[in-house]
């Protein structure tokens, strides 16, 4: 197959659609499919260049405005390169940008839309300006002859919107390489990930005044300086440390000693933090929001959100209970071998085929009663 992945970002901007469109473009082309991922050319990037893992990022000239994080962005000519490519199939990954999406609306060939994230995802005046762009956006995705969403709650809330069942194929993100087990020998608890509201972090660091245990908060975003406010407000230095961005390197050594891991998410479509801390069998405690508890299962504590009491009892629980912690542990590292990529290609292959064969075509949206 002829395959081209489309998102307004890629390498160097790394985050969770970046890191699966390179995975599933590695491991394609590795299985000898044309792969071409069609991205906006970020400052310091070329124009094009093929990969060591033989498939090829093709950078369009872009307007980008770091207003957030990810920053607004805005490429030139994404319908016209498109058409010259010639795929068998594109799979589109993002609603928030209009250059693409409009001329993604206006590509007849084959294509798939890969649903990353929750439709309406965020809190407050974020959730409000969420649900009008995916009510937007519903136009463009109802031109797409397939929808693969990233976990089962993200397909069930679809069908939930009407969408038909023939036309949404639930295949999570996974990950390729397995780490040892860690042995958990560090003493404190990690959290990992972009500094965002969605997060719940405040929650959590509120939580902290009743844990006696050092918590590590690895990650960069706008939440920041609130979070180190915060901390200092409540007294909270000598046992909070927001240690920032880290490297690949460093981030392992942390998951895999850390005692366990804490995720107080609002929201969270799959948790793909969760599955790769899993993999180096450290329990998680986690709010029991959207996809993260088909996800953990039976690897970690749920609690619900937006509860400090509740998850300062989790980790106190855990703390507490060091056999308990090794069992849950041992528990996330078995579940966390569902998502292997060996598994999960196969089945982005079919339906792959599938659209390319016209067995999956737009108008399955229309079987839906």
């Amino acid at each position: 197959m002829r395959v081209v992945d489309v998102n307004p970002f890629f390498y160097p901007f790394k985050g969770g659609i970046e890191h699966r469109i390179h995975d599933t473009s590695r491991l394609l082309a590795a299985k000898g499919h044309d792969v071409t991922v069609l991205t906006g050319r970020l400052p310091g990037t070329s124009e094009e260049e093929l990969t060591d893992d033989n498939y090829r990022i093709i950078r369009l000239k872009s307007t980008v405005i770091n207003v957030y994080n990810p920053p607004f962005i805005s490429s030139k000519d994404v319908l016209e390169t498109l058409k010259g490519l010639n795929a068998d199939v594109v799979n589109y990954n993002y609603r928030w940008a209009p250059s693409y999406n409009r001329d993604l609306k206006r590509y007849d060939g084959k294509k798939v839309f890969t649903y990353h994230n929750m439709w309406g995802e965020g809190i407050g005046m974020q959730a409000k300006v969420s649900e009008f762009n995916d009510g937007r956006f519903r136009t463009c995705l109802e031109t797409f002859d397939h929808i693969i969403a990233v976990s089962d709650h993200v397909r069930d809330d679809l069908l939930r919107r009407g969408y038909s069942p023939e036309y949404v194929t639930s295949v999570p993100t996974g990950i390729s390489e397995y780490p040892a087990i860690g042995k958990g020998d560090g003493d404190f608890i990690l959290s990992l990930g972009r500094l965002v509201r969605t997060k719940g972090l405040v929650h959590l660091v509120d939580a902290m005044r009743d844990v006696d245990c050092k918590l590590i908060i690895c990650g960069k975003g706008p939440e920041e300086g609130r979070l180190a406010k915060q901390i200092k407000k409540l007294g909270l230095e000598e046992k909070i440390e927001l240690r920032g961005w880290v490297d690949d390197e460093e981030k392992e050594r942390l998951m895999g000693s850390c005692r366990f891991f804490v995720m107080p998410s609002l929201f969270e479509s799959l948790g793909l933090a969760a599955i790769e801390l899993m993999a180096h069998g450290r329990p998680i405690v986690h709010t029991d929001v959207n996809g993260l508890p088909q996800t953990v299962k039976d690897g970690g504590i749920s609690v619900p959100p937006k509860d400090p009491a509740a998850l300062a009892k989790a980790m106190n629980t855990l703390l507490g209970d060091p056999d308990r912690t090794e069992e849950l542990g041992r528990n996330a590292a078995e579940q966390s071998q569902r998502y292997k990529w060996d598994g999960l290609i196969p089945e982005i292959e079919k339906v792959y085929g599938k659209v390319i064969s016209g067995e999956y075509s737009a108008d399955d949206i229309r079987k839906v009663a």
